[in-house]
């Protein structure tokens, strides 16, 4: 005769441990994020999960950039990303983020020693570009000049020459390492194989990266820049992590679609769909670090929530079919 009691019991337990194992496999399949310091790539420089980008900075108060500098340390943020050319309008500025900045660390120099610094160079409006000898080690006396430091922490060549061999580029981007007035060396905006040429001709690590990334420009994923930097052990700097603002104010439906799936695991972990589309970026196995843009105070605070949002497989990779609009093969 069947034990209708025990056989009762025996399910509800069946029961409970098929619930509990299908919390902890949910639980093991999240993807953590955590605030610890990591390499650049193989320069030896550890920085931040998250760097802070200073393109509008140009046009701040003393008074109101230490404040958003300030916010930025707070939030955890080590690693400051500028460029000469940050501030210009089209007519002026050229050097004006670097300057301000320059200004507040003569004022007050031991913030220096708490950021790892980067520029970049290379864009020379109305050229557009040039990667030359001459004009890269000027540009970058001109940097140091304007930051007021004597050294910056990572240069990058900041857009392509198409009309520098990549020895060449190679060559200026170790003279500026031995020369003492960099650490380390990168490039932004290179296609796949542009990054490669650059890598095999440097005999010195290429230590980042600087590729527009996120929910809505994909290109790092499918041209295989991602990968490559996998495979050498690159940073990923990731320029425009909100896609030009789309993500934060959508208008078109696949906007609107990459916002919703990320508002799913934004409210889930109580934080904005800013801070949930920075932990997409840094979800991915290349470990990118966004560059975040805000010159607002309270935005840049929000940094520090990134590591509560907890993405799994699954609404991971919603984000990415509501951003290719099609199913995954």
């Amino acid at each position: 005769m069947l034990d209708t009691h025990h056989s009762g019991a025996n399910q509800a337990v069946s029961h409970l441990l098929s619930h509990n194992l299908l919390l902890y496999m949910t639980a093991m399949s999240e993807i953590m994020l955590t605030p610890e310091m990591r390499a650049l790539g193989k320069s030896g420089i550890m920085v931040s999960p998250i760097a802070w980008g200073m393109w509008r900075f140009g046009h701040a108060s003393h008074a109101e950039g230490r404040a958003l500098i300030e916010a930025a340390f707070a939030a955890g943020v080590t690693l400051f990303d500028t460029a000469d050319i940050y501030g210009f309008d089209g007519s002026g500025g050229f050097g004006d983020a670097e300057a301000s900045l320059g200004r507040i660390l003569a004022e007050t120099p031991e913030l220096r020693s708490r950021m790892v610094l980067a520029t970049k160079g290379g864009i020379t409006p109305p050229v557009p570009y040039d990667s030359g000898r001459d004009y890269l080690m000027a540009a970058l006396d001109a940097s140091l000049t304007r930051l007021q430091v004597e050294q910056v922490d990572l240069y990058q060549i900041h857009r392509p020459d198409i009309l520098a061999h990549p020895q060449d580029v190679a060559r200026t981007l170790e003279e500026m390492v031995t020369s003492g007035k960099v650490r380390a060396v990168g490039v932004s905006n290179y296609t796949v194989a542009q990054t490669q040429a650059i890598a095999a001709l440097l005999t010195i690590p290429l230590a980042s990266v600087q590729p527009e990334f996120s929910a809505l420009a994909l290109d790092p994923i499918t041209d295989g820049l991602l990968d490559l930097t996998m495979e050498r052990d690159v940073a990923v700097l990731a320029w425009s992590p909100l896609g030009g603002g789309r993500i934060g104010a959508p208008e078109d439906e696949r906007s609107k679609a990459v916002a919703a799936a990320l508002d799913v695991v934004a409210q889930a972990a109580g934080v904005s769909r800013a801070t949930a589309a920075y932990a997409w970026i840094m979800a991915h196995p290349a470990r990118a670090i966004p560059i975040v843009g805000t010159q607002n105070v309270a935005r840049i605070g929000e940094i520090a929530e990134v590591y509560k949002v907890r993405f799994t497989r699954q609404t991971w990779y919603d984000v990415l079919v509501a951003s290719r609009g099609e199913r995954l093969p």
